[in-house]
C-alpha cells in the first residue's frame, strides 16, 4: 500500500525539543497518519504525557545535546517509562543511543542540509525500502564508537556515521537524518513502517522490558 493511501488513525505524541522541523514531522505524520499528532513540548513532564492515550511516541529533532537535561527536558523520562514503540528524529535518535549507554560526541564534520547516501538493513523502519538512497542531514552531533550489545546499527552513512539505530528488545528506532525533508528519499514510508506492525512491540519485547504493552 503507497504512503499516501495509508490511514492508521493511531494517537501519535510528538515531543518537541524546541526545533523548527517539528511540525514539518506533525504534518507528514498527520498525512500517513490519517489523524494529526498531539504534539507537547519537553517541558510537560512524562506523569502528564502517560496520562494521554497514545499508541506511538516521536521525539523530536533539536538544537541540544542529549546529555544536558535542560536540552531534552522529559525525554529521558519517556524513554524509561514508555512501552509503546518509540521514534527519536536527529536529537531524538541521539537521546536513545546516550539513554541506552551509546557514546555521543561531535560529528567529524558537521552537517546542515546536506543531501548524502546511507545504507540500511531492510527491516523495521526500513522494510520494503530500497537498501541505499539518500537522506537530508542536520547535525553536528552523532553516536560514535562501538554500540553497547542492547543497540543494533540499522543504518550508515558512506562516511561511516550511524544514520539509523534500534534496540534489540524495546521497541525504540531511531534516525540521524531527517525523513520529513522533502529531499530524503522515503520519508513518508519510514513513518508508515513506524506506524505499522513493521515496529510494533511484541509481548516478548515487553516482557523483557519488564513493561506491558500499551
Amino acid at each position: 500500500m503507497a504512503a499516501s493511501e495509508t490511514s492508521f488513525k493511531q494517537s501519535v505524541i510528538l515531543i518537541d525539543n524546541f526545533d523548527s522541523f517539528t511540525f514539518n514531522i506533525a504534518q507528514m505524520v498527520g498525512e500517513v497518519n490519517g489523524k494529526e499528532a498531539i504534539v507537547l513540548d519537553n517541558t510537560v513532564p512524562w506523569r502528564e504525557i502517560r496520562k494521554i492515550p497514545h499508541d506511538r511516541i516521536i521525539l523530536s529533532p533539536g538544537p541540544g545535546n542529549p546529555q544536558t537535561s535542560k536540552d531534552v527536558g522529559s525525554t529521558m523520562d519517556v524513554l524509561a517509562g514508555s512501552a509503546v514503540p518509540v521514534l527519536g528524529v536527529c536529537l531524538g535518535h541521539q537521546c536513545i543511543a546516550h539513554f541506552h549507554g551509546a557514546a555521543v560526541s561531535r560529528a567529524p564534520e558537521p552537517l546542515h542540509g546536506r543531501i548524502r547516501s546511507i545504507t540500511n538493513s531492510g527491516t523495521d523502519l526500513f522494510k520494503g525500502l530500497p537498501r541505499s538512497f539518500n537522506v537530508t542531514r542536520y547535525h553536528s552531533l552523532t553516536v560514535t564508537g562501538d554500540l553497547p550489545q542492547c543497540l543494533e546499527c540499522t543504518a550508515m552513512s558512506e562516511d561511516g556515521i550511524i544514520m539509523g539505530l534500534r534496540h534489540r528488545q524495546r521497541p525504540h528506532y531511531g534516525v540521524q537524518f531527517h525523513p520529513e525533508s522533502i529531499c530524503s528519499q522515503y520519508g513518508r514510508e519510514i513513518f508508515v513502517n513506524f506506524l505499522s506492525d513493521a515496529c510494533a512491540p511484541s509481548a516478548t519485547q515487553a516482557s523483557l522490558a519488564g513493561l506491558e504493552v500499551a
